[in-house]
């Protein structure tokens, strides 16, 4: 069964920069994707090349990723902060090729205490009586 969700994105560093007044926060760049597909296969967020390019992301490396196909080399931008019901976090994107959806990996349901509920979809972590709770390392 597919499951998706309503995520919000916005470049990191343009936040960054809006909130020590050197921009606009007008000029922070943002894009909210209405379908993201949750893949509880995926590690990280991943993001098609459009999105990126929208948000304006830069290179930040590489990393070694495990697929279906084998091990492969994943190219790494810079950091998002990103919201998934009311909750926010930031992490660095994973690039995908353009014909491909966001999909939103266990690290970000895990940062923001999320699970997947196979008849309710995306839900608060039951666990916790739907509060937020994050792990303490």
């Amino acid at each position: 069964m597919r499951h998706t969700t309503e995520i919000e994105l916005t470049n990191l560093a343009d936040l960054t920069l809006a909130n020590q007044g050197v921009i606009d926060y007008k000029d922070v760049r943002q894009v909210t994707v209405k379908d993201a597909l949750v893949d509880t296969g995926a590690t990280r967020l991943s993001l098609p090349k459009p999105i990126i390019e929208q948000l304006g992301l830069t290179h930040f490396g590489t990393a070694k990723a495990k697929t279906s196909n084998g091990i492969v080399d994943r190219i790494i931008y810079s950091e998002v902060r990103f919201t998934i019901l009311e909750r926010e976090g930031s992490i660095p994107v994973t690039y995908l090729p353009a014909d491909a959806p966001v999909l939103v990996g266990h690290m970000v349901l895990e940062q923001l205490d999320l699970c997947l509920d196979i008849r309710k979809g995306l839900i608060y972590n039951p666990d916790h009586d739907n509060e937020w709770i994050e792990e303490s390392w």
